[in-house]
């Protein structure tokens, strides 16, 4: 078992389909919380060391809030704006430390316990694996379908297409090779490169976590609040501590 000890966050897409909210998105509260709150305090409760935030140029009232609300756990935010979420990854990538770096997007709304099991299932797997947290609850508008050579198993066999055995959930556990990696230029989001990775045949693993909202739109929002009233507390013993 290889801990991981690093996070990141992705939170430099603009938010447009929820500026009525009227904060950037990552400040938009579900459960009586901003959204990059809920990530980082996940990070927290599954034992993540230090984790780095990517926002845009139009979002530094989200680099001030966590550093203020989480100034031990996040050692670096990134302030840009990006073409893409893939270069987005790519500038997480370089700030990174050496080892696992276990990514979240900043929508990826999941209940802390399954949150935290994920991690600690992921830790398992061989270090050299991609591991993506896939759902079978597809609440997206253009979802990412994974298919599955054993579902017993979860080893991935292709990632893209109009269906599959679950959808990506906005959860990932990248090992340290990805960073060396020579990705191919025409490649302009997250999900071609995870849908490349697949093609290439670097191992991928994928493990359910039965409900993850993504929160993009107004409904979502709602999504998440039923989602957030129904989750059953995170049992002590499934911290590192």
């Amino acid at each position: 078992m290889t801990a991981i000890l690093s996070g990141a966050v992705i939170a430099a897409g603009e938010g447009l389909r929820l500026k009525e909210f009227g904060v950037p998105k990552p400040l938009v509260e579900v459960a009586g919380a901003p959204l990059v709150a809920h990530v980082l305090d996940n990070f927290d409760a599954a034992g993540i060391a230090s984790a780095a935030v990517i926002f845009n140029e139009a979002e530094r009232d989200c680099e001030a809030f966590v550093r203020e609300r989480f100034p031990r756990l996040v050692t670096n935010v990134l302030i840009k704006s990006t073409r893409s979420s893939l270069e987005s990854f790519r500038e997480i990538l370089a700030v990174a430390p050496p080892g696992r770096l276990l990514v979240s997007t900043v929508d990826a709304f999941c209940p802390r316990k399954d949150f935290v099991k994920f991690v600690r299932r992921a830790e398992a797997l061989p270090a050299n694996a991609t591991v993506l947290a896939v759902t079978r609850y597809v609440h997206d508008e253009k979802p990412l379908w994974v298919n599955l050579a054993d579902r017993r198993e979860g080893r991935v066999s292709a990632i893209g297409g109009s269906r599959g055995d679950a959808v990506t959930a906005g959860i990932y556990v990248f090992p340290e090779k990805v960073r060396t990696l020579a990705v191919p230029h025409h490649l302009g989001r997250l999900r071609e490169f995870l849908a490349w990775l697949a093609t290439e045949d670097h191992p991928i693993d994928a493990l359910e976590i039965e409900k993850v909202v993504d929160v993009d739109r107004a409904e979502d929002v709602a999504a998440a609040e039923e989602l957030a009233s129904h989750a059953s507390p995170l049992p002590r013993e499934m911290g590192r501590g």
